[in-house]
């Protein structure tokens, strides 16, 4: 039997990489509210891990017509469980989840990956390795643009600042707009940003160092690796952030959103990075991770006139999540509508989250 888990704080937990790991109180409460989120995507039959059953069916009756026909388990049935292999399908896979489920039920240790495999997949999650092994080639395509350095000591870092420009700063695990900082050469740097760099490169050994790019479209693929070096294209993901935290996305055809993206960049520009993106993860992938992901990436603007599309250059991995995102969950949405009205799925905030399905003009 599949048991599907939303775990949003796996970001945080792949950064603290311990098994008794609190996840702050925001990514606790977005767990608690969410938790019934697997149902959108999972088949009917299998079982989604909630707090409480009452509690998501009076939360879910506006999306009922989303939803699969699953059953939902609390922490308490989940204990409960005698017998059966269960096929673990999580957010995303961190050893904070392994202690937690077998917490819950001892028997589970049979059921999640070893700490071997945990580690793999984290290095593979790490901002290092995606800028070693994928940024890199797929920059080289004509109309693209990226760089990343990764430095390890405040004097690396200062060599690459001091060159002129700006430039975020990223820790080499966070959640996504989390663990970012703005080094910006109209500003005097003060201790406190010093202080912060310091602390990341001591904790996490690095600290990713990227140009500051003035982004006009945030946009993702989505993938999914099934094993033995085959990964499937999934889709577009048009979504929106504010101050780099997600608030929502565009629920359109393959072919609207291909539209909005191809005001912008060439279709076969697109096409090529993502069918370069499969064939890379595949090769690289092997059967270390088995899972849907997703690689975050940006149009940005400043580039030379003069040729169609010359105003705008793409940047094809601002991040790689190795995990499901919310880019999937749209597109789990996406195959319940019939796109002739544009909707949007919102996460919202008042004194829980929610998520609606909301029209727009």
């Amino acid at each position: 039997m599949k048991l599907h888990i939303f775990n949003p704080e796996h970001d945080l937990a792949l950064a603290a990489n311990i098994p008794n790991f609190t996840a702050p109180h925001a990514a606790r409460q977005l767990r608690a509210d969410l938790d019934f989120l697997p149902a959108l995507w999972a088949a009917d039959g299998d079982l989604v891990l909630v707090e409480d059953v009452d509690s998501v069916m009076r939360r879910t009756r506006h999306l009922r017509r989303y939803m699969a026909e699953v059953e939902f388990v609390t922490p308490q049935i989940l204990g409960s469980q005698t017998s059966g292999q269960v096929d673990i399908q999580p957010w995303g896979q961190d050893i904070a989840l392994n202690y937690q489920l077998q917490q819950m039920n001892p028997m589970l240790a049979n059921s999640v990956l070893s700490d071997f495999q945990l580690g793999q997949q984290r290095q593979i999650s790490g901002r290092p390795w995606a800028a070693k092994h994928l940024l890199p080639i797929l920059a080289e395509y004509g109309g693209t643009v990226g760089k990343s350095w990764i430095v390890t000591n405040m004097e690396s870092l200062r060599g690459v600042v001091d060159g002129g420009g700006d430039f975020v700063l990223k820790a080499p695990w966070s959640s996504s707009g989390r663990g970012n900082r703005y080094w910006l050469s109209d500003r005097e740097v003060d201790n406190h940003l010093l202080g912060w760099c310091d602390n990341i490169i001591r904790k996490q050994h690095a600290l990713m160092v990227e140009p500051l790019y003035n982004k006009v479209l945030d946009f993702g693929a989505e993938f999914y690796a099934s094993g033995n070096g085959c990964v499937e294209y999934l889709g577009l993901s048009m979504f929106r952030t504010v101050h780099g935290v997600y608030r929502g996305n565009l629920l359109m055809s393959e072919r609207q959103k291909e539209e909005v993206l191809e005001s912008y960049i060439s279709a076969d520009l697109m096409s090529k990075v993502r069918n370069r993106i499969a064939l890379l993860m595949g090769e690289l992938l092997g059967n270390t991770y088995i899972g849907p992901f997703g690689v975050d990436m940006m149009v940005v603007s400043g580039a030379k006139k003069g040729k169609p599309f010359d105003d705008f250059l793409l940047h094809p991995m601002v991040e790689l999540n190795l995990r499901r995102t919310m880019g999937h969950v749209a597109l789990s949405l996406s195959e319940h509508l019939n796109h002739e009205e544009k909707r949007v799925m919102v996460i919202d905030y008042s004194d829980r989250y929610c998520l609606h399905v909301v029209k727009i003009h």
